[in-house]
């Protein structure tokens, strides 16, 4: 079937409203990263404690952590993982806490 003049614009939207939707789904684990950056630790850091986070948390606690990445705004610089843990915990959410704490361990070493 050949497209008709009319047809040809509606088919160049489906197919870009479609690769948009691509762009739009954003991976738990690539927000947390940023998440994790933003927040003021190292890529190096940031990077290894969302391997071991990333499935041991759910969505609505990885969105409270989300929460932190406005700490970098008020200390400028790389923040310490030692002073991230300590904001980590006035969340308030024990499990929360754990995973956090425990993959910083395993990443320092």
């Amino acid at each position: 079937m050949i497209a008709t003049p009319a047809l040809r614009p509606r088919r160049f939207l489906s197919t870009a409203l479609v690769l948009l939707a691509g762009c739009a789904s954003v991976t738990p684990e690539s927000r947390l990263r940023a998440g994790l950056l933003d927040a003021g630790l190292s890529p190096r850091m940031a990077g290894c404690m969302t391997q071991h986070m990333v499935d041991r948390l759910n969505l609505a606690q990885l969105r409270r952590l989300q929460s932190l990445a406005s700490l970098r705004k008020s200390h400028l610089g790389e923040m310490t993982v030692d002073r991230f843990l300590y904001k980590v915990r006035a969340l308030e959410d024990p499990e929360i806490f754990l995973v956090t704490s425990k993959a910083a361990i395993r990443c320092a070493i």
